[in-house]
């Protein structure tokens, strides 16, 4: 298969995780986090730059500020992209923030996203969790499925891809920090990042 010509990784609106690890600098504890309002307000603020891009596919990570992020951006978007729900960029479990949802409550939510491919619990749950019950997940786990995610995008028929998705996973896919709502392309043909 012909690799996409263009690949869009776009970073979620700030969590009310970011807005109180910002203000703190600890874990806040809060599971699967949801965007705030400055994070709804990103969210439009970004959807003017990408309305233009004529998106084949948008691959959403199923955490729910990744989700909320996809809908605000893509939900009315003039190309009417299909939205997939894909764990494989799921954010580097280190945090209280990247523990998800079973997917049956992310069905109920967002029953208009298809998530009956995923396993009802689909982030990191092996091992002794740490102090805060996190169950962080290993390097070489995390570096394997960054690997695993490029060779997904290369064997995708789609030509212009949109992936919303998180900071820890997209520096190391591409190499570069991304704020709330912002983006960058992927290379495929570049080395990965995995720094």
């Amino acid at each position: 298969m012909t690799a996409p010509t263009r690949i869009v990784c776009i970073r979620h609106g700030e969590s009310t995780f970011n807005a109180a690890h910002r203000a703190t600098g600890r874990d806040p504890l809060h599971t699967d986090a949801r965007l705030t309002e400055r994070g709804h307000g990103q969210v439009r603020a970004a959807r003017g730059r990408l309305r233009d891009i004529p998106f084949d596919l948008v691959v959403t990570s199923p955490l729910t500020r990744a989700i909320e992020t996809t809908m605000g951006l893509f939900g009315e978007h003039p190309a009417s992209p299909r939205i997939l729900v894909e764990v494989l960029h799921r954010e580097c479990q280190e945090s209280s923030c990247d523990v998800g949802r079973a997917a049956s409550q992310i069905a109920a939510e967002f029953p208009h996203l298809q998530v009956g491919h995923l396993p009802e619990i689909w982030w990191h749950a092996d091992g002794e969790p740490n102090a805060d019950g996190i169950h962080v997940e290993p390097r070489h786990l995390f570096d394997a499925r960054v690997l695993e995610f490029r060779a997904w995008l290369s064997a995708r028929p789609e030509r212009t891809i949109a992936v919303v998705g998180h900071g820890t996973f997209f520096f190391h896919l591409t190499g570069q920090w991304l704020d709330n709502c912002g983006s960058v392309e992927l290379d495929l043909a570049a080395e990965p990042a995995l720094a």
